[in-house]
């Protein structure tokens, strides 16, 4: 019994380790793929057909001219503006919502966690939103992608549940020496929270480097636009043949293919180099904000 009992522990390891095998190639192939095209001869990867195991010739042709693009470079600094500023009045928000609503002597904390946790269900719609930015003058601002996503009501709950584990008689000591509430929030409750704060940067960096949709609405200046509406206008409409001018219509439409290919690389190596630097936190982080309710 203990013999079968071994040989099927095994069959569902090897199992369960061929699914993880399969998910990992599912996963990782696409970014290969871009990443291999991104620096193939451009002939050779518009005649190519079925899979790309490895670069086709070698060519930097594509990165050169996605760099010679000022909508790229342009692009980077009006992202990383959105990205450094955004996180930041996205972590100060959020961990102050979360300290306020995780006190539990609060008046009317219920309340209020419920009509935030109704916005996750409901919200006035784009055109109230959109109405609401232009009221207050931040259309074709770089404010316009930040101020109104300050706060994530699932961050705030993640954010409010794990500072609901810290022990109570931290905070009692506290309040005995005299501090207040944002020497416990600052030198005693994030300290304490530091996997779970850093699962809200990892979070609230992808979602800000990622954005696009609310930038394309409230910014119609091109000197304002963030990388991605960049890469989106390369993608979709098409728009490589200022990057790949000096050659010819045949040519262009050749290396028009790879500088798709190098841009996507360009607009997903950072976000990629910083996640190993939180990945340590990230399952601890989330499972602190999924304990308690």
């Amino acid at each position: 019994m203990t013999r079968n009992q071994s040989l099927s522990d095994k069959a569902f390891d090897v199992a369960i380790h061929a699914v993880l095998v399969a998910l990992v190639l599912v996963t990782l192939y696409p970014l290969l793929y871009v990443a291999f095209a991104s620096i193939s001869d451009a002939g050779q990867l518009i005649a190519h057909k079925g899979l790309l195991y490895r670069p086709l010739g070698f060519s930097l042709e594509s990165y050169k001219s996605v760099f010679k693009n000022p909508g790229i470079l342009t692009g980077y600094r009006n992202t990383l503006f959105i990205l450094v500023v955004g996180v930041t009045l996205n972590l100060f928000m959020t961990a102050l919502g979360a300290y306020v609503l995780s006190r539990k002597n609060v008046m009317w904390n219920k309340v209020f966690i419920f009509i935030i946790v109704l916005t996750m269900f409901f919200n006035g719609g784009l055109v109230p939103m959109y109405l609401t930015v232009k009221g207050v003058g931040l259309i074709d601002t770089l404010w316009a992608p930040i101020i109104p996503f300050a706060i994530s009501t699932f961050n705030l709950i993640i954010m409010r549940t794990a500072f609901m584990s810290v022990p109570d008689s931290l905070e009692e000591s506290a309040k005995i020496d005299g501090a207040n509430h944002f020497t416990i929030l600052f030198k005693i409750i994030l300290p304490l929270s530091m996997p779970v704060i850093a699962v809200m940067i990892l979070y609230y960096a992808v979602e800000k480097w990622n954005g696009w949709f609310y930038s394309s609405i409230f910014i119609k200046d091109r000197e304002l636009f963030p990388l991605q509406l960049i890469l989106r206008e390369i993608l979709i409409a098409n728009s490589t043949d200022s990057m790949s001018t000096g050659a010819g219509a045949e040519d262009r439409f050749q290396l028009g293919e790879t500088i798709k290919y190098a841009t996507i690389i360009v607009a997903t190596v950072p976000i990629l180099c910083v996640y190993p630097f939180v990945q340590k936190y990230f399952v601890k982080g989330v499972m602190v904000g999924a304990l308690k309710g």
